[in-house]
C-alpha cells in the first residue's frame, strides 16, 4: 500500500479524507494534542483495521471524536449533568470523557458498555469531522510507542499501512487528552493529560 501524504491546507485534502474513510481506510489527522488515526465509527473493518496496524490490544476501547454536542445524544447514552458541565467547559479542548455507551455504536468499538468521547480543538480535525461524522480515533503511534506530533512521525510509524495522512504541522498539545471516567459516583482520571483533577473540581464548582 502506498500512504498518500497532503497537506491540510490542499482544498482536496478533506474531500480525499472522506472518500478514503467512506472506503474502509484508516487516514491519520493533526488534534490539538498529538496526530490521530482514524476510521469512520460506523465501519467495524475500518475499527478492526485500527487494531491491527497499531498493535492494539482488543480489550482497549478507541474513542470517539466528533464535532458538535448535537452529535452527543447519538453517541453516549443517559449523559448525566456533571458530564455535560465538563463538555460545556472544556470542548473543544483537550478531555476525553468516559461515558455509557450509546447502543447503536459497533462492539468493534470498544467490548466495555462505556465509551470515550472528545470533541477537538484543531481546524484541520473539526473540518474533517464536519464533514465526515465521528470518527473512532485512536493516537497515530505504534502501541507503547511515544505519540506523534508531526506527519512525518506518522509516517515513520505506518509508512506503507494506512492510507491517508494529512499534514497539519507540529501539533500545538504534544500531549495525549486527559481521559476521566464519568460513569461512576466519582470522578476518576483514567490518563493524565493537560487537564488535571483540580481544573475539572474547580470547573465543576464554579458551575453550580
Amino acid at each position: 500500500m502506498n500512504t498518500l501524504v497532503m497537506p491540510a491546507s490542499d482544498p482536496l485534502a478533506l474531500p480525499r479524507a472522506v472518500n478514503t474513510l467512506q472506503k474502509g481506510g484508516l487516514v491519520a489527522i493533526p488534534t490539538d494534542t498529538v496526530y490521530g488515526l482514524g476510521a469512520l465509527v460506523q465501519n467495524p473493518r475500518g475499527i478492526e483495521r485500527l487494531y491491527v496496524v497499531k498493535g492494539r490490544k482488543s480489550t482497549k476501547a478507541i474513542p470517539i471524536l466528533f464535532s458538535d454536542m448535537s452529535e452527543l445524544e447519538h453517541l453516549a447514552d443517559d449523559v448525566e449533568p456533571r458530564a455535560l458541565r465538563l463538555a460545556q467547559r472544556f470542548w473543544p479542548g483537550p478531555l476525553t470523557l468516559v461515558l455509557p455507551r450509546h447502543p447503536s455504536l459497533p462492539d468493534a468499538l470498544t467490548p466495555y458498555p462505556t465509551v470515550g468521547l472528545r470533541m477537538p480543538d484543531h481546524p484541520v480535525a473539526l473540518g474533517l469531522l464536519k464533514l465526515s461524522g465521528p470518527l473512532a480515533v485512536t493516537s497515530a503511534n505504534l502501541s507503547d510507542q511515544p505519540s506523534a506530533v508531526t506527519a512525518q512521525e506518522v509516517f515513520d510509524y505506518f509508512g506503507g499501512s494506512i492510507d491517508l495522512i494529512l499534514d497539519g504541522g507540529r501539533t500545538p498539545g504534544g500531549v495525549s487528552s486527559t481521559v476521566v471516567d464519568c460513569s461512576g459516583p466519582d470522578l476518576a482520571i483514567l490518563r493524565q493529560g493537560p487537564l488535571s483533577l483540580n481544573d475539572l473540581l474547580s470547573a465543576l464548582s464554579a458551575a453550580l
